[in-house]
């Protein structure tokens, strides 16, 4: 038996229809619209790029800046990538930067003084209804207590802050309070609970499969499409909590059929890919309680401590979220799988921040692949290297030719589109980074068992 994907909530998609709706309108006319620019002409002028190769340069510049590397994060109305460097002894680290595309901030704390304060908040602040994550536009770690936090636990907090250092830390409470979205209701349910459906996806083994929020794998391990109705999916892993908040649950029906979209009502984004998130990214949230939802990234690697548990490693933003959208997928206007729903505080009347499990982390610790898994697209090369990948330039280490002399290699295991960076068959000495490439053409391979819907679809 065929089964279909798990149908969406459009009850839920009507009473938030104006906030759908509003998503909807920046999401759709633009899903296609590239917003590369720039002159090649002037290798030290920031280069405009979209968000969703704003990672692939990041990961090369700290690769070529080292220690002088810390942080950055997307500017999403100048279109660039802004680098935080400490210049320190090294008055060359700025021009690499700017060479190769980014704007460059001169900022005091480096990502290990960032880091080490971040540990030293796990060791003396692990208090449930607090999180912290590295803020790269602040230079900061930024702190969060939800309303739970006071007497002497705020003081300890705030203790704990001020000993980190002037200008290392800023805390703030938030009036929510930190918890997951499982909720009873519709959507997807698992015994008493109900969550969103994330991305579907295919399994090691060549199975349909689907990744929801890990605290509603351990919830139940049987899931089915209607409240009370027969289980049509099993959990195979869970994680929660700990080091993530993902599951992968498999369709009972081998012959299920799991699209790669997210599913808005009347229309569906198609997921090309897997991506890293980046601060200042606009994202969208689908959820089966709320419907569509848009904001942007604020932090990554953050800690949450909710009441169950502490779990690290997710995606802080500023999109909202309520009981039962935990699961849900949170993606890019391109069709790019960004999160899955996990919790937060506030909801979508009054704001507040939730957080997201990183897809692509999911997806290597489970074994499973989202979007166009046949690899079938090359990337291409660009003027100024090959593919979006080596935005580094030939003296980078790995090292595509900065005249376009490389060849592009497969579209990623994951994706088989954007392109995926081309070694060069020089290998470039030190010096300065080339000018980044074009991004690679999209594969026109179809993935099996690919990506799916929002929460509430399948």
């Amino acid at each position: 038996m065929s089964h279909k994907r798990i149908p969406k909530r459009r009850a839920a998609m009507a009473a938030g229809g104006v906030v759908a709706l509003g998503a909807a309108a920046v999401l759709l006319p633009s899903a296609n619209a590239s917003q590369d620019g720039g002159s090649s002409d002037d290798a030290a002028a920031p280069r405009t790029l979209k968000a969703a190769d704003a990672p692939d340069l990041a990961s090369r510049l700290a690769g070529l800046l080292g220690d002088a590397f810390a942080g950055s994060y997307y500017d999403a109305d100048e279109q660039r990538l802004v680098v935080n460097v400490v210049p320190g002894d090294d008055d060359q680290v700025v021009v690499r930067a700017e060479k190769a595309g980014a704007e460059v901030r001169e900022v005091d704390n480096t990502m290990g003084e960032l880091r080490d304060g971040a540990r030293t908040l796990k060791s003396r602040a692990t208090i449930p209804g607090t999180s912290w994550a590295i803020d790269p536009r602040t230079n900061k770690i930024l702190v969060t207590a939800d309303s739970t936090v006071t007497g002497a636990e705020w003081d300890r907090l705030e203790s704990t802050v001020q000993g980190l250092g002037t200008g290392m830390a800023t805390l703030k409470q938030s009036p929510g309070t930190f918890k997951t979205f499982a909720s009873g209701g519709d959507a997807i349910f698992g015994g008493d609970a109900r969550c969103s459906l994330g991305f579907n996806v295919t399994a090691g083994d060549g199975a349909p499969a689907f990744l929801t929020a890990g605290h509603c794998g351990v919830a139940d391990d049987q899931w089915s499409e209607a409240q009370d109705g027969p289980p049509t999916a099993t959990v195979d892993q869970a994680v929660f909590p700990g080091e993530g908040d993902f599951a992968l649950v498999r369709y009972d029906d081998p012959a299920t059929q799991a699209p790669s979209e997210v599913d808005l009502g009347d229309q569906a984004v198609p997921i090309v890919r897997a991506a890293e998130a980046t601060v200042g990214q606009q994202v969208f949230r689908m959820g089966s309680t709320t419907g569509l939802a848009d904001g942007q990234v604020l932090g990554l690697d953050a800690t949450v401590n909710y009441p169950e548990g502490t779990v690290t490693g997710l995606i802080q933003t500023n999109v909202c979220a309520e009981p039962g959208d935990s699961g849900g997928p949170l993606f890019t206007q391109d069709g790019l799988a960004v999160g899955l729903t996990s919790g937060g505080s506030g909801d979508c009347t009054v704001g507040g921040e939730t957080f997201f499990q990183p897809v692509t982390t999911a997806l290597e610790a489970v074994g499973a692949a989202v979007g166009d898994s046949t690899g079938a697209g090359a990337g291409q090369a660009g003027d100024g290297g090959a593919g979006a990948a080596d935005q580094a330039g030939e003296e980078n280490a790995g090292g595509a030719d900065a005249d376009g002399g490389g060849t592009g290699q497969a579209g990623e295991d994951a994706g088989g589109d954007t392109g995926a960076g081309a070694d060069g068959d020089g290998v470039g000495g030190p010096g300065d980074a080339g000018d980044p490439g074009d991004t690679g053409d999209l594969g026109d391979g179809t993935g099996a068992g690919a990506a799916a819907g929002s929460g509430p679809t399948g």
